[in-house]
């Protein structure tokens, strides 16, 4: 590997959309930098046009800063003579294609999965990256909870970084040896162009309800996003949609990849049936075979289905695969349970969007032995304000208290994003309102009683509680740990 030695400037440039090119393109460069504020001597600058800012607005800036080559799609009107500029059709996809190359090509090099969907990417690809590190393999992870190259963990910012952390990411993976990469792709991802010029050797679709319409404004511009990802999968790759989801078979229409199917309840290249069904796991009908699982409900057989099906797709045994898969263990704060002495169980789950609460208390509901449930959840600020009220209304039809509380208020006030909420509840005696998170668990434990459920949905694996643009640190787990011992 040699990516961290200076490269030409033309390296870099293969594939990216070239228009038109002024100065000299056999120059060395430093890095490859986006924002404009990082830019040191001898860098690139790519002037992306992004959803705050257009990087073509400090493009000057950053040559007073010492890069030596500009990639834009419009030129300046001031050109300086000692400056490389190339001129290319889309700087976001410039971007992408320009750090893979930089990076060698690291892609092409892995056999490289991404999962798309609304709920369940993080499931589908931690435990797929579990399944091949204990079949043997290095193997690599790119996801919301946390990245991985082999055994380092590294923090995760992003559900899909940017292309140069991206491809860094994915070229440390190449040095270490991994044969294999599992990675979330989200919608932003997949818009924003940030998985450009990356090579995948297959994609799975999970699921698309409602999230995000923040960002893409209608639920068909969310569809087009997701399916732009398998529209640009190659014909070499495997392309495996869920044809339980409505939009399973929108998602296969136009891909040139090879394309599979599974599901729990249609025809499909991989099925599975729940024969079984408690909250100490599952017993599964998996593509014929008898399977006990850890995991608990509907939406868990899905993912644990996506698992299986990829696996054997990208050539593992499928008796090694299904003893792995009943090997396998919960995803953090992910329908993570706990229960007192007093025999209340409490379930911390990420459950964020209508779809993924209400399949949540559905399978509580559904393996309940008659105690109470008792939801704690909120909704995050500066995000889709339409699924505010649909949140509270289904945590008041599936469940016997709620208590409406602050989640992530990010920039805005906690009390203006329990209106909202309290605009879909239409049984105000079932409703509490505690904007302190902590008060809230506290309250849900105090009322709880033997046999009851308290599920506390919406951060999940999240360590902290961002209020007014500052990260305080917050756990639902340890929170709910400490009132059990003292409750």
């Amino acid at each position: 590997m040699n990516w961290d030695k200076l490269k030409r400037l033309k390296d870099i440039l293969k594939n990216c959309g070239t228009v038109k090119i002024l100065g000299d393109e056999n120059i060395s460069i430093g890095n490859i930098c986006f924002d404009s504020r990082k830019v040191m001597p001898s860098d690139v600058f790519i002037a992306v046009s992004g959803t705050a800012a257009d990087g073509h607005r400090f493009i000057s800036s950053t040559i007073e800063k010492g890069a030596v080559a500009i990639i834009c799609e419009k030129l300046p009107e001031e050109i300086a003579d000692h400056i490389t500029y190339i001129q290319v059709e889309n700087s976001a996809i410039a971007l992408g294609v320009c750090a893979s190359n930089y990076y060698d090509c690291p892609s092409e090099n892995l056999i490289l999965t991404g999962i798309t969907g609304t709920n369940g990417k993080t499931t589908t690809a931690t435990l797929l990256y579990e399944l091949f590190k204990k079949s043997g393999y290095k193997t690599g992870l790119l996801s919301t909870v946390c990245n991985y190259i082999h055994n380092e963990e590294i923090p995760a910012t992003h559900t899909t970084p940017d292309p140069v952390q991206l491809n860094a990411l994915l070229a440390r993976m190449v040095e270490t040896g991994c044969q294999y990469c599992f990675m979330e792709v989200s919608s932003h991802s997949i818009h924003q162009h940030r998985i450009a010029g990356l090579k995948f050797a297959g994609g799975i679709f999970s699921n698309i309800t409602h999230d995000h319409l923040d960002y893409h404004k209608t639920f068909d511009e969310y569809i087009k996003a997701k399916k732009m990802f398998f529209d640009n999968l190659p014909g070499e790759a495997f392309a495996l949609s869920n044809f339980d989801d409505r939009n399973g078979k929108v998602m296969l229409q136009n891909t040139n990849a090879k394309k599979y199917s599974y599901s729990l309840r249609s025809m499909a290249d991989f099925k599975c049936r729940i024969l079984e069904n408690h909250f100490e796991g599952m017993k599964l009908n998996m593509d014929g075979n008898e399977i006990w699982t850890r995991f608990i409900g509907k939406f868990n057989a899905y993912n644990l289905l996506a698992v299986y099906s990829a696996a054997v797709l990208l050539g593992l045994e499928k008796q090694e695969v299904l003893t792995i898969i009943s090997e396998l263990k919960s995803v953090n704060g992910r329908f993570e349970y706990f229960v007192s002495l007093e025999k209340v169980t409490a379930i911390v789950d990420y459950a964020h969007t209508p779809d993924a609460l209400k399949n949540v208390l559905t399978t509580i509901n559904e393996i309940s032995e008659g105690g109470q449930v008792i939801t704690v959840v909120g909704a995050g600020g500066d995000r889709d304000k339409t699924k505010r009220p649909e949140m509270a209304k289904i945590a008041c039809n599936q469940s016997n208290k709620v208590i409406l509380t602050s989640d992530n208020p990010r920039s805005e006030n906690p009390e203006d994003i329990l209106n909202d909420m309290m605009a879909g509840v239409d049984n105000m005696k079932k409703v509490l309102r505690i904007t302190d998170r902590k008060e809230a668990i506290r309250t849900a434990v105090m009322i709880a009683a033997s046999g009851d459920i308290i599920l506390i949905a919406g951060k999940g694996h999240e360590t902290y509680q961002e209020i007014k643009g500052v990260k305080h640190h917050f756990d639902d787990k340890e929170i709910i740990k400490e009132l059990f011992k003292t409750s």
